[in-house]
């Protein structure tokens, strides 16, 4: 276990964990994770995302309108188009089409 892995504290391991579960092409939102695991809210699993979220599928983590984290938008749209996500808007503003991407878990 590495020294990143230890002091990971559990609710930061049980964002990452959902987020290890979102399957390609599907998408949730930051509160629908928070709503998953029944505690914190979309802030507390921006924090943990931001934090670190770089070793995990990232871009399927997007905000309740479908737009990906600001400053990201290009990279998530790479993303999104191989992993074939249904897309509202593959032009600026990116969105991903929330009702056909949304996974429930």
């Amino acid at each position: 276990m590495s020294s990143a892995e230890r002091s990971l504290d559990e609710y930061s391991a049980q964002v990452l964990d959902v987020v290890d579960t979102i399957p390609a092409g599907r998408v949730m939102s930051y509160g629908d994770i928070a709503e998953y695991l029944g505690s914190g809210g979309p802030r507390q699993v921006g924090r943990v995302m931001a934090s670190y979220g770089g070793g995990v599928a990232w871009w399927r983590v997007i905000h309740a309108d479908g737009t990906p984290p600001p400053g990201h938008e290009a990279t998530a749209l790479k993303h999104f188009l191989a992993e074939g996500t249904p897309l509202r808007s593959a032009r600026p503003p990116v969105r991903v089409d929330m009702r056909r991407a949304r996974w429930t878990g």
